[in-house]
């Protein structure tokens, strides 16, 4: 069951991003004019990515940025959570 979750919070924010992009295009290109930064976000913040581009086509003004710190603390818990449990086991 664990290693359910762990693949489920590896898999989903990446598969959001793939369907997302797949479906609003002007939307990801508008957010992100070079490729590369979206491949990156999609490798390494999945979560951040996908806020940013929430909130990014309206540009960034007062809340969005709370938005940001949301996906950017998702993405540190997950990657930290990992390490815990990793050392935990040993």
């Amino acid at each position: 069951m664990c290693c359910l979750v762990a693949a489920a919070s590896l898999v989903g924010p990446r598969l959001a991003i793939l369907l997302w992009w797949l479906v609003d295009q002007v939307r990801w290109r508008h957010a992100f004019p070079n490729f590369l930064w979206a491949f990156v976000g999609f490798l390494f913040a999945p979560w951040t990515t996908l806020f940013y581009v929430l909130v990014a086509p309206g540009g960034l003004y007062g809340f969005d940025f709370v938005w940001l710190g949301i996906g950017i603390l998702v993405d540190l818990s997950s990657y930290g959570s990992s390490a815990y449990s990793r050392s935990y086991r040993t």
